[in-house]
């Protein structure tokens, strides 16, 4: 290797405070590449920064690009996404200081490419696309048009929205031609990875009941499967072995009358191989026409630092209908009962249910030990609704001390004209 490089760094910075730019750039960009041969990325990432700083303050701004793309790379070499998209798009701002038209168009496109990737990679695909589009203005169009790393992106993007492995083919096919930096080749094969896996992935839904009532807790059942990925960390292309999918948040859209019933328990990590059941639980509240759950949007990570968002698009529509009616009956006396006196008995029938109660028949029986004075035994109404009442009163009077039970026997229908009837006994104590 030659030189000490620590000695060169040291050269290089009394360069600089020299003012000697130009020097200082060359040996700056020289020492670069020295420790990036050593892996220390991190010491190569400022070398190269400040042959970038000394080559701007000599107006050398293409040359101070190119350094500017040795620093991201270094950074990318030390997975340090975020640092290189800074650079990257720091890197946007010099380049109407170029004077080559051609120049513009390449530089524009390059730093928006590689910037697009950076945050395609943190799962912000569509800030990267605003980023592009906002450069595209200072490119010509039909160069802009025709670029190979414009389709990359285009393909890219294609190939998430749509779930078409082909598109990412089309771009390992083209990949020699985008003339990547080793960094740069590292980045943009993550996020084929992270493309594939989203195309790749297997989902399958399914309900746990056809049909639900508002009373009941809806479960949507989402099961993942893994198994894809083995192939993907398989293919020498991609270099590349996952070791985890990661869910950290699960987000799904709700008609008005539903609400998530139970907070997931996050993050959910899938070993590659394998399948995972999330079962969502969902409550309804409320009829309405044509209740919906989803689209299901899952926040998602390959080995920690691999973003992406995984959407389930379908919408579901779950077989809702209302609770068949239920009637709370009661007796109440409003006298103690005393042997040889007549007392008055209130019998109540109410409907707490959601749904409504139609041609109820009521009757009640009382033993032969509770002579009824006065009053109705039988009833008939042609609706209860949601949370009406009835009430009326009997007038008994006890021959006997004893224990005796009263029976009170309804017989009712749902509005979908389906019978219900129940018989209930209440016991009545007669003391002497």
């Amino acid at each position: 290797m030659g030189k000490d490089p620590e000695k060169q760094l040291k050269k290089a910075n009394q360069l600089y405070k020299a003012m000697q730019y130009k020097r200082a750039a060359k040996l700056f960009n020289i020492v670069g590449n020295n420790f990036l041969n050593l892996g220390d990325y991190k010491t190569a990432e400022e070398c190269f920064f400040n042959a970038a700083k000394s080559a701007i303050n000599e107006d050398k701004y293409l040359h101070g690009l190119e350094f500017l793309r040795n620093t991201a790379n270094a950074s990318l070499l030390n997975n340090n996404f975020s640092d290189a998209y800074q650079i990257f798009k720091n890197a946007l701002n010099y380049i109407p200081s170029l004077h080559n038209p051609s120049d513009r168009d390449y530089q524009f496109i390059l730093f928006s490419c590689l910037s697009y990737l950076c945050l395609f990679l943190e799962g912000k695909q569509e800030e990267g696309l605003n980023l592009v589009k906002k450069n595209k203005t200072y490119v010509n169009d039909t160069y802009f048009k025709e670029n190979s790393l414009i389709k990359l992106i285009k393909n890219l993007t294609v190939a998430i929205k749509d779930k078409n492995e082909n598109y990412i083919k089309k771009i390992e096919n083209n990949f020699e031609n985008y003339k990547f930096y080793e960094g740069e080749s590292c980045l943009a094969k993550k996020a084929l990875v992270l493309a594939k896996t989203i195309v790749a992935l297997i989902t399958k839904s399914s309900f746990d009941k056809n049909v639900y009532t508002t009373n009941d807790i809806i479960t949507l059942t989402l099961t993942i499967d893994t198994t894809p990925l083995l192939d993907i960390s398989n293919d020498p292309f991609y270099n590349y072995n996952i070791n985890e999918l990661k869910i950290t948040k699960i987000s799904i859209t709700l008609s008005d009358n539903f609400t998530s019933h139970k907070k997931l328990e996050l993050p959910i990590i899938i070993t590659p191989g394998k399948s995972s059941q999330i079962d969502l639980l969902i409550k309804p509240h409320f009829q309405m026409e044509k209740p919906f759950i989803g689209p299901i949007l899952l926040n998602s990570e390959l080995d920690g630092n691999l973003k992406f968002f995984y959407e389930i698009p379908e919408t579901f529509y779950p077989n809702l209908i209302s609770p068949p009616p239920t009637l709370d009956i009661s007796i109440k006396r409003l006298r103690p009962p005393l042997i040889g006196q007549s007392f008055p008995l209130e019998i109540l029938v109410e409907n707490k249910s959601e749904g409504d109660a139609l041609d109820l028949n009521i009757e009640v029986e009382f033993p032969e030990n509770l002579k009824v004075m006065r009053g109705t035994l039988k009833k008939q109404i042609y609706s209860l609704r949601s949370n009406e009442n009835m009430k009326w009163e009997i007038n008994l009077k006890p021959l006997e001390a004893g224990d005796y039970s009263i029976k009170v026997k309804i017989t009712f229908k749902d509005p979908d004209q389906n019978q219900i009837g129940e018989i209930k006994d209440f016991p009545l104590l007669i003391k002497l």
